[in-house]
């Protein structure tokens, strides 16, 4: 028995096909969701920076409170982080 995937490659594949009228290879999907992961994590990142120098002007160090993010901090960061995605 197969291990589980963290995602639904068939569902993936499927979405890839519909919006492209190329082929793709074996495992592209493995690729396309790997970037997805890396861009959802540094958008987080850039988001937790942001937040955080919007609480005091700068970032947060030891024993400061802590601050959450926000929708209008991932918002602020999301135009950044796709521009570095581009390709």
């Amino acid at each position: 028995m197969s291990p589980p995937t963290p995602y639904p490659r068939s569902n993936l594949k499927r979405i890839v096909k519909a919006h492209s009228n190329l082929r793709i290879s074996k495992n592209a999907d493995v690729m396309i969701y790997l970037d997805y992961v890396l861009f959802m994590q540094q958008l987080i990142h850039e988001a937790n920076v942001h937040a955080r120098a919007g609480a005091n002007g700068t970032v947060t160090g030891v024993g400061k409170k802590k601050v959450g993010i926000t929708a209008r901090d991932v918002r602020k960061v999301s135009q950044v982080t796709l521009r570095k995605f581009k390709g």
